[in-house]
């Protein structure tokens, strides 16, 4: 048997988070996951946190709730005959799917956050003053983290609802941007990033806006706000905005990076 793993009690932001820790700690392949073995130290990390008073959210339970279903149909024994006429899928590869995409959006989010750091420390910015001057009352911190979290949300609300797919939409990041563009300059206040992403009909909109969001934050175009804490995260035009599309050559970098 594997010794259990050292449990330093890490705060997690969900059990995704929690799940891909303690898979690139064992070096597992993400595609061939010991299902009994990663469970029984999920299991074991929910029990410390219970023992020192951390309280856990909701989501950290259900996702407990899965891994045992997945567990109980992994070891369940399966007609051979039967697999000859119905294939049964990897009960795995749904929870794969979900901590790739996870993942992804989690790297993409970090890589843009450490590349403003740097920015910000190797070079000043003559337009700092401006920034800070915009808003009297910038309301709490926001990180690309918590538009990453709202993003993964409204994905989980809209594998719930009627999905409607045109077939000859081919939206793209470029596209999403002009989109942006034409919001941000019929509302000059916060608009909702909620509400943005769940006005697309179709998961290619939604992540090609997310993507969008991901440029004009980093063109310092657009910029996070909230104004209570665990409150919905808002998108405010910033002083940068009319030089990020000034004379059409950022939009046309942008089109030439996704192409």
């Amino acid at each position: 048997m594997s010794s259990p793993l050292n449990f330093h009690l890490e705060q997690y932001d969900g059990p995704l988070d929690l799940l891909l820790d303690l898979i690139r700690k064992q070096e597992i392949n993400i595609y061939d996951i010991p299902i009994a073995r990663i469970t029984q130290q999920y299991l074991e990390y929910m029990q410390k946190a219970a023992e020192m008073d951390i309280e856990l959210s909701a989501e950290f339970v259900y996702m407990a709730a899965t891994l045992i279903h997945i567990k109980s149909r992994m070891l369940l024994p399966r007609d051979p005959e039967l697999d000859k006429l119905l294939p049964e899928e990897d009960p795995r590869q749904e929870l794969v799917d979900r901590l790739l995409e996870h993942e992804r959006f989690k790297s993409a989010a970090e890589m843009l956050q450490q590349k403003r750091v740097v920015e910000e420390a190797v070079w000043s910015n003559p337009q700092i003053a401006q920034f800070r001057a915009e808003d009297d009352d910038p309301g709490l911190a926001v990180t690309l983290f918590d538009l990453v979290k709202t993003f993964q949300t409204v994905l989980e609300r809209a594998k719930h609802r009627p999905v409607y797919e045109i077939g000859t939409e081919e939206v793209s990041v470029p596209d999403m941007i002009r989109y942006l563009r034409g919001v941000f300059e019929q509302d000059r206040g916060p608009v909702s990033a909620r509400d943005l992403f769940e006005r697309q009909r179709s998961r290619r909109a939604m992540i090609c806006l997310f993507l969008a969001l991901l440029e004009l934050v980093k063109l310092q175009a657009v910029g996070l706000t909230q104004q209570d804490s665990f409150g919905e995260i808002g998108l405010k035009r910033l002083k940068g905005f009319e030089a990020a599309f000034a004379g059409g050559d950022t939009l046309a970098a942008i089109e030439q990076g996704y192409n």
